[in-house]
């Protein structure tokens, strides 16, 4: 469909699908997201932080697993890239009497699940590779449904709170994710399906309690080579603030997965820590991370909701975040790592409390959220298709098992993640 331009002086159109201005989404539409929003991450980041990288160790040499994770990691990625503007465009055009957005929903977490309970039964580094790439492609279609109907949902006068609290559940799903190795121990079924089981249970009661309405009227046809090229692409020139957006988002994504995906590792070859060591130290950090974030992103949230402000929350928590990544250059002793995490948890805190919000107000047409929130996944999706790659890649120029080049390079990435959002207009 066409385009047109949203001017930050005037209101959008607006269908049975787009969230109404003036009145707040009810209080148990907002409680089943967030708890969505929690199981959905549970159920795909503890492979991402802790479960596959111990998957990975058993199934390869000693001294392979870093290449060997960073292959599957980008693998999944690159179904991430592809899967969550696809099934987007999809959710935006889908028909029926169950709505646009739920089907995708259980079909995602469905999905999720069976590609999970493979990785935890296979022996073959191979299958595990297949099966992580549809993982990733059935929690992108869940992720491209549920965002959408955050926008759809959620009125501009309750985003950042919404947003901010969306942002803690998915870093408390982080928590979750980093205590499951501790809790569940090295088992492989339990590490894979017990967070899947809880993501499925949350994700289908947001789809149960989820006000979908069906479309009104089908969509017209948008055939041939063109219309495929136009889901993965929104033009800067004529959105530019969608743009830079997109830029601010790509770069401090890339930055924190170049660290995230070797967290473990580096704990125990930076560090010095042994797997049980790491994995504990590595789930109190990320406790410490935790909190810091729930505070900051829902204190961020209110305060940007009150001041009307985006940017300046957005650009100062990405530079916070660059000081906390750099910080783990010298963090060779455990109090050194939990320190920076705390830096790095009040940094993304407040980032996660307010960018969704930003994006959400730079949105090039409210009629087709789920197709321009799925390109905008794109700068999610690609650089952690990139980070564990270029992150092996730094790693392995220096050595194999010294972090320094990573490090430094992910902070200064932080700043031009910063800088990106100056030049935004229709939001301040």
């Amino acid at each position: 469909m066409t385009t047109t331009p949203t001017r930050p002086d005037s209101t959008p159109p607006r269908t049975e699908n787009t969230a109404p201005s003036g009145r707040r989404a009810p209080a148990w539409v907002v409680t089943t997201m967030a708890l969505a929003q929690l199981g959905l991450f549970l159920a795909l980041l503890t492979p991402v932080f802790s479960s596959l990288a111990i998957k990975v160790q058993d199934l390869v040499p000693e001294g392979d697993e870093v290449s060997a994770l960073g292959l599957v990691s980008s693998l999944g990625a690159l179904a991430a890239f592809l899967a969550n503007p696809v099934f987007g465009r999809i959710s935006d055009r889908t028909t029926g009497r169950f709505g646009r957005r739920r089907p995708w929903l259980v079909v995602g977490a469905v999905g999720l699940t069976a590609g999970l309970a493979v990785i935890a039964t296979t022996s073959s580094l191979a299958v595990v590779a297949v099966a992580w790439f549809l993982c990733q492609m059935f929690a992108n279609a869940a992720l491209a449904a549920f965002t959408a109907s955050v926008a759809d949902q959620i009125p501009v006068l309750q985003r950042g709170r919404v947003t901010g609290l969306i942002g803690v559940m998915q870093n408390v799903a982080i928590l979750g994710a980093a205590y499951a190795a501790k809790v569940l121990g090295t088992d492989g079924l339990l590490l894979f399906m017990v967070p899947a089981a809880v993501g499925l249970v949350l994700v289908t009661v947001y789809a149960i309690a989820l006000p979908d309405r069906p479309l009104p009227q089908r969509p017209p046809s948008e055939g041939g080579l063109r219309a495929v090229l136009r889901t993965f692409w929104v033009n800067p020139r004529r959105y530019p603030d969608f743009g830079w957006a997109f830029l601010s988002r790509f770069m401090i994504i890339l930055a924190m997965f170049m660290f995230t995906t070797f967290r473990l590792l580096f704990l125990e070859e930076q560090v010095g820590l042994s797997e049980h060591e790491a994995v504990s130290v590595m789930a109190t950090g990320v406790l410490l991370y935790t909190i810091v974030l729930m505070v900051a992103g829902q204190l961020a949230g209110w305060l940007s909701d009150r001041l009307r402000r985006r940017k300046p929350f957005v650009g100062l928590s990405a530079l916070v975040f660059g000081i906390g990544t750099a910080m783990l250059i010298t963090a060779d002793s455990v109090p050194g790592f939990y320190a920076a995490e705390i830096v790095l948890g009040l940094g993304y805190g407040v980032y996660a409390g307010v960018d969704l919000a930003l994006v959400f107000d730079v949105l090039p047409d409210p009629e087709d959220s789920a197709k321009d929130l799925g390109v905008f996944n794109i700068a999610n999706a690609a650089p952690q298709s990139i980070a564990p790659a270029f992150g092996a890649l730094l790693v392995g120029a220096v050595g194999g098992h010294e972090y320094h080049l990573l490090l430094g390079t992910a902070a200064a990435i932080c700043v031009i993640g910063a800088l990106s959002v100056i030049p935004i207009k229709s939001v301040d």
